[in-house]
């Protein structure tokens, strides 16, 4: 997980943004997510965010520093990391994981959240337990 502020631009602080290479992981996340109370809305990865993170001067480099598409950007910087062929999701939690008051859902204070404790743990009993 990553905490950009460009995912609350995008989304707000009710979903998190979901960034996956797989069809199956990610729409097990989408459903645990969903059950727990824990929203996450899909977003694109592309080869066409890559350039945003090309330079000269280095492997890569961790930002794209224009102000565009930054929660998609650190996406495309974690999944360099990842072996092709390797099923993969980045959940990106900045508005989520921390909330401005007050509210009344118990579940989702104000403050830290602790989001995706409960998505994940759904996401682990039901993908990988037995």
């Amino acid at each position: 997980a990553t905490l950009t502020g460009a995912v609350i631009v995008a989304l707000g602080h009710e979903n998190a943004g979901l960034y996956a290479n797989d069809e199956d992981l990610a729409q097990a996340i989408i459903s645990a997510g969903a059950n727990e109370g824990e929203t996450v809305w899909r977003m694109p990865l592309s080869a066409a965010y890559d350039k945003m993170i090309d330079t000269p001067n280095a492997d890569m480099k961790n930002i794209s520093g224009k102000p565009a598409a930054g929660s998609i950007v650190g996406a495309q910087f974690i999944k360099r990391f990842v072996k092709d062929g390797t099923p993969w999701a980045h959940i990106d939690i900045a508005g989520t994981a921390w909330k401005p008051g007050p509210y009344e859902d118990p579940l989702s204070p104000a403050w830290a959240t602790g989001y995706g404790v409960r998505l994940l743990n759904r996401l682990i009993a039901a993908k990988y337990e037995d």
